[in-house]
């Protein structure tokens, strides 16, 4: 008796390997294909699989497996996809389930397509016509298909006055078919590029005839107009046929970018993040797969969207921490967009102000080609950057504001020029005690103080999101009028401005001030549309944002990154703090940064002060070497969590017994991670530090298959490459 042909399928779980079933007589299917397939008493959907994850694996007898219930009507996984995803498995010793699961995430795509509906005109007007029902006709008038949302809007209507015209039989509801995704054209417009543009745009348009992978390190002052240049390459991946990718570091970036790409390639891109809704995701990951969404704008996840014929990557802001993910995977979209044209075979572009330290060296040892704009298209200068010795020139009593920077931010305002100051502290006050008894406000679950947002009345974790109202009494000593901010928060330096300058339009800029995405780009437009004179903001307006009438920027605190215990502190404060600065003075307007400080001489600040970046990157490049860190090095962290510290810290030590005995890996730790705890979770960490040669994965795995498995309760967390030390 025969049986019917097998196939391995893996599942969208924490699985390091498909599962085996059998393919009905009358059904074909083909690696990358959506199948529905029993486990246990429910469905689940996977992907049928072919690669490594199923070379020399033992056969299973038939009469053991269980059939494909159906494969679905949808475009597969391309083969490159499978292969990225056991590379990105393999590196960050992520289950290849859990990678799949990333792929996968669009779930309304692998449901039937939902009909769309519009609305037409076709009969005569209702009896009771009122005027909302008559802008209504107006309106429709054209006799084309609107859809319903489109329709009350552009009348300024509500959805029930349209429901009432269909009732009365004056429109009709019909379905439409679905909108051709717009194709972005390479010859829309022409932009004005300057000598140094052109030829950048030159060289990487060369790079794309070239048809291979490669990697490009686009390093340009900001303001020196690198998206125009690489816009060009997308240009030429278009003339090719092929999708091209751009990942951003934050979702506010694409209020502005969406606009310039319109205006270069007269549409919008498929745009890809997590604001979008369920019907979004669905309708642009089936675009992506059937090749209609040629060009795609989106935050790191978008890179395991399924390309049908992916082209070009750019990377823009690629120092940005954003794109490390520590979440299930823990992978860096930056790292992982070389894979994946390095697989693809097509070339990668890194675009930044403020390269990293690792784009930096392999730059330096010829891995990656650079091209260099070392001015503003503009032609304005950069901004003339003074450091603010806060022992020389403090701030009043109970204030955070030098009066040399209020005299400059006066002058500005005088002038008509808009005045930035930052403070990548969200909050009105980092931390909240009591005058009388000393208590101090701690969340519950970490350990961490409540910040206090005065704006919604409460105390937050940030760590947690924990909160509490804020109290009118101390919950210790019952103190009443005695507890007391202390530090300064965006809200605090607000209500400082508002003392200070009571007639100036002022703007927050915080995440948690924010519902959405949609109303925050809406302040960043009223920003750049000048009706803002003082911009008070978090890391948000640090990068990829165009203020044309901004001329001052204030950072409240140069030292505030500096006192971590990362090897990255130094580069990550001088990557923000230079981004901050330059956005002053882009156009018209003459810059100027100040950056408040009580370290005038440190390395960050004065480089800052002098425009010498490389020699400050030569410094840093130089003492990474000596220790021995990425990327001279490599570090792997090892983060164990459990209930109760006892717990965390036991399993932590037994994991480090169990570690092989390896020549050149050091296995630093266990340690209690200096946020020892995250929601109710004691957390305990173990460092791996390896040279740049040595294969860290080979080790952990032989280390973790001899290790004693983590006990109920007890989780470990493998994070290869990390950014957080915390």
């Amino acid at each position: 008796m025969s049986h019917p042909p097998t196939i391995a399928v893996l599942l969208p779980l924490p699985l390091d390997a498909p599962y085996d079933y059998l393919v009905p007589d009358d059904m074909a299917v083909a690696p990358g294909d959506f199948v529905r397939v029993p486990l246990g008493p429910r469905e689940v959907l996977g992907v049928v699989w072919q690669g490594a994850l199923t070379d020399d694996r033992p056969p299973v007898e038939a009469a053991k497996l269980r059939p494909i219930i159906e494969r679905l009507d949808v475009p597969g996984l391309p083969l490159r996809s499978l292969e990225f995803a056991e590379w990105v498995a393999n590196y960050t010793l992520s289950p290849a389930g859990m990678v799949l699961r990333m792929m996968m995430s669009a779930r309304e795509a692998f449901a039937p397509p939902k009909p769309s509906y519009g609305y037409r005109l076709v009969g005569a007007p209702p009896e009771r016509l009122t005027k909302a029902r008559d802008r209504v006709l107006e309106v429709a008038d054209n006799r084309l298909a609107w859809r319903k949302s489109a329709l009350a809007e552009t009348a300024g209507v509500s959805a029930g006055v349209i429901d009432g015209l269909v009732a009365a039989g004056t429109l009709i509801k019909e379905i439409i078919p679905p909108t051709p995704w717009p194709v972005p054209d390479p010859d829309h417009a022409t932009l004005e590029l300057t000598p140094a543009q052109r030829e950048a745009a030159d060289t990487l348009a060369h790079t794309l005839a070239e048809r291979a992978y490669s990697v490009t390190l686009l390093d340009g002052v900001t303001g020196s107009g690198k998206t125009e240049v690489y816009f060009e390459a997308v240009a030429e991946a278009l003339k090719q046929n092929a999708q091209a990718l751009i990942l951003l570091p934050e979702i506010a970036l694409t209020g502005q970018f969406i606009a310039r790409f319109e205006a270069r390639f007269g549409t919008s891109p498929c745009a890809w993040h997590s604001e979008l809704t369920p019907n979004q995701r669905g309708r642009a990951w089936r675009a992506v797969a059937s090749g209609e969404a040629r060009v795609v704008v989106g935050a790191r996840s978008a890179l395991f969207l399924p390309f049908h014929s992916l082209g070009l990557i750019i990377v823009d802001e690629e120092h940005d921490s954003a794109f490390k993910q520590e979440d299930r995977v823990n992978y860096h979209a930056r790292d992982m967009a070389v894979v994946r044209g390095s697989l693809g075979g097509f070339p990668v572009v890194l675009s930044s102000a403020t390269p990293s330290i690792e784009s930096q060296v392999n730059a330096d040892q010829g891995r990656y080609r650079r091209i260099i704009l070392p001015a503003r298209f503009s032609g304005a200068a950069l901004p003339d950057i003074t450091a603010i010795d806060m022992r020389a020139d403090p701030p009043e009593r109970g204030h955070w504001l030098s009066p040399v920077l209020v005299e400059r931010i006066a002058q500005a305002l005088s002038d008509k020029e808009q005045s930035l100051l930052f403070l990548n502290r969200r909050g009105y006050a980092p931390l909240t005690l009591c005058r009388k008894c000393g208590y101090r406000f701690a969340c519950p679950n970490c350990s961490a103080w409540l910040v206090e947002h005065r704006f919604r009345r409460q105390l937050q974790c940030h760590h947690c999101g924990a909160s509490v109202p804020a109290p009118n009494t101390c919950p210790q000593c019952a103190a009443e009028d005695a507890l007391i901010p202390c530090g300064p928060g965006v809200e605090r330096i607000a209500e400082e401005v508002a003392e200070l300058f009571p007639d100036a339009r002022t703007a927050i800029l915080s995440s948690d001030l924010m519902p959405n995405v949609g109303a925050l780009r809406r302040v960043l437009e009223q920003i750049a549309e000048g009706h803002a004179d003082i911009v008070i903001g978090t890391q948000l307006v640090a990068k990829g944002h165009h203020f044309p009438g901004l001329a001052v920027v204030g950072v409240v605190d140069g030292d505030l990154g500096l006192a971590q215990g990362d090897p990255r502190a130094a580069e990550r404060t001088y990557q923000l703090l230079h981004q901050v600065t330059g956005r002053a003075g882009r156009e018209d307007v003459v810059g100027f940064g100040y950056i408040q400080t009580y370290r005038p001489d440190h390395p960050v600040i004065a480089a800052l002060v002098s425009g010498d970046r490389d020699q400050f990157l030569a410094q840093e490049i130089a003492a990474r070497e000596e220790a021995g860190y990425p990327p001279f090095g490599r570090l792997a962290a090892l983060i164990v969590t459990a209930r109760s510290q006892d717990q965390a810290a036991g399993y932590a030590r037994a994991l480090v017994r169990a570690a092989p005995t390896a020549e050149r890996i050091t296995v630093l730790g266990p340690a209690e991670a200096p946020l020892a705890v995250i929601a109710g979770r004691h957390r305990m960490r173990i460092l791996l530090k390896a040279p740049r040669e040595s294969d860290l994965q080979a080790y952990l795995r032989t280390w973790l298959a001899g290790a004693p498995p983590p006990r109920a309760g007890v989780r470990l967390t493998v994070d290869i490459d990390p950014y957080n030390f915390l």
